[in-house]
């Protein structure tokens, strides 16, 4: 599988249009969806957290995902962000053919 998907959950929205523009203008994902008011409940530091958080769903090649990784690191708030890959196992031709060529 050449293509995937990448789950990151950011603070705000805000953060999510910069670490978004930052991916696809460095031909690091072809396209990155932010979705609004998700709730997030989650253990962190022996606490159970319940936060308010975005998600960003980016469509990239697997062989970008450590630049991707490196480059959200280098601008995400979070100590420790999620940056999870899922593979793409099908799509429509046209899509994945543009989705490489707008990627490194």
């Amino acid at each position: 599988m050449e293509n995937i998907v990448v789950f990151i959950t950011v603070s705000n929205e805000n953060e999510a249009a910069n670490i978004a523009r930052a991916l696809v203008e460095g031909k690091l994902a072809a396209c990155v969806n932010i979705v609004r008011n998700l709730r997030s409940i989650y253990s962190w530091q022996g606490k159970i957290e319940d936060e308010s958080e975005v998600l960003m769903i980016v469509k990239t090649q697997k062989k970008l995902f450590n630049r991707l990784s490196q480059k959200v690191r280098e601008m995400h708030s979070y100590s420790v962000p999620e940056i999870i890959a899922l593979p793409i196992v099908e799509g429509p031709e046209d899509y994945l053919k543009w989705l490489k060529e707008v990627t490194d």
